[in-house]
């Protein structure tokens, strides 16, 4: 299974491939290219990974994730060249019951953010650029102007 895609990603595909009758909570986090960060507006935005590693990690993470609570996950990344309201990420978790499925839906967006070799690269309206970069001072190191 590839966790990362340059095509669009489909929610409702996603959570169709982890339902079954014996689990009666889905829990889904989507996550999309938003118009603002850090107080400047995101004109577009990009994604780049070094694929063999990030393949690897999500693999890895969707097996913690399984064998750390009674659930059955679904994730997928978008690589390459977004617009404002373009889904990012999406990860689905289903379960018997709703407080596992919400915790294991946490836990691995705040992994994948913190783990997976998969970096975001901002473009803003005053023509400015920066990479992502969450432990920097304002969560983003300038690339150019």
């Amino acid at each position: 299974m590839s966790f990362l895609t340059s095509q669009p990603i489909d929610l409702a595909t996603l959570a169709l491939s982890v339902a079954a009758p014996e689990r009666g909570a889905q829990v889904t986090f989507t996550g999309i290219v938003r118009n603002h960060h850090a107080g400047r507006e995101v004109v577009s935005l990009g994604y780049s990974a070094y694929a063999p590693m990030a393949e690897e990690i999500c693999a890895e993470l969707v097996r913690e994730a399984e064998q750390r609570w009674s659930v059955q996950v679904a994730l997928s990344h978008r690589l390459g060249e977004l617009a404002i309201g373009d889904v990012a990420v999406a990860i689905a978790v289903s379960s018997q019951h709703r407080g596992v499925a919400f915790d294991a839906c946490r836990w691995l967006i705040d992994e994948l953010k913190t783990r997976a070799p998969i970096w975001k690269h901002e473009r803003y309206a005053d023509g400015t650029a920066a990479w992502v970069d969450p432990t920097a001072a304002g969560g983003a190191i300038s690339s150019s102007r």
